[in-house]
C-alpha cells in the first residue's frame, strides 16, 4: 500500500532558491480535514514523527492563531536530553493557509509557510521554508532535518484515512 501510496501522491522537494526549500504533497481529503490535521496537537501527534527515526512526540503544544505559540518536544533513547521545537504562529487562515516561525534555532530559525488548495475532494499542499540563510538551509538539508516528510506525509495518508472512515469528519 505505501509503494501505491507514493506513486498516486509523491512529495517533492525542491530547492527554489539559495534560501528557501519547497515540500509538496496531494492528500487524499477535503482541505478542512487535512488543516485540522496540521493545527490539532491530538492529531498531529498521530503523524508528525516519522516512526522509522525512533523519536517519540512527548509533549505537543500549540495555539493556533496569528500571535499564538507551538512547543514540540521530543525524546530519542539514543539521545541524552529531549528536543525542543518552538516558534510562532504568524498566519492562520483556516482552511487554506499557515505560517509560522521555527525559532529554536535562534537566528538561523526558517519560516515555514503550508497551503492548502482542495481540488474535487483533495488537498494539494505546498510547504515553503525559507531560511535566513544560504548557509541555514545548507546546515539543515546536511542534518537530514528536511528529509522525513516522505515518511510522516504517509502516516498522515493513514490518519486521513481513518478520520474519513470516521461520521461527522469526513
Amino acid at each position: 500500500m505505501d509503494a501505491r501510496r507514493r506513486s498516486e501522491n509523491p512529495t517533492t522537494a525542491e530547492r527554489t532558491s539559495e534560501r528557501e526549500l519547497v515540500v509538496t504533497r496531494s492528500f487524499d481529503g477535503p482541505a478542512r480535514i487535512v488543516f485540522e490535521a496540521w493545527t490539532r496537537p491530538d492529531l498531529l501527534r498521530r503523524w508528525w514523527v516519522p516512526k522509522s527515526c525512533g523519536a517519540t512526540l512527548a509533549s505537543c503544544e500549540a495555539d493556533v492563531r496569528a500571535g499564538g505559540g507551538y512547543r514540540f518536544v521530543f525524546t530519542h533513547p539514543e539521545a541524552p536530553q529531549p528536543m525542543a521545537f518552538f516558534g510562532r504562529y504568524l498566519e492562520v487562515v483556516p482552511p487554506s493557509r499557515l505560517v509560522w516561525t521555527n525559532e529554536e534555532a535562534g537566528e538561523n530559525g526558517q519560516v515555514t509557510t503550508v497551503t492548502f488548495e482542495e481540488r474535487d475532494g483533495r488537498t494539494r499542499l505546498v510547504m515553503r521554508e525559507l531560511y535566513p540563510s544560504k548557509e541555514a538551509l545548507d546546515d539543515a538539508v546536511a542534518s537530514g532535518s528536511t528529509s522525513g516528510n516522505s515518511e510522516s506525509f504517509l502516516q498522515l495518508d493513514d490518519l486521513l484515512q481513518a478520520l474519513g472512515s470516521r461520521a461527522g469528519l469526513a
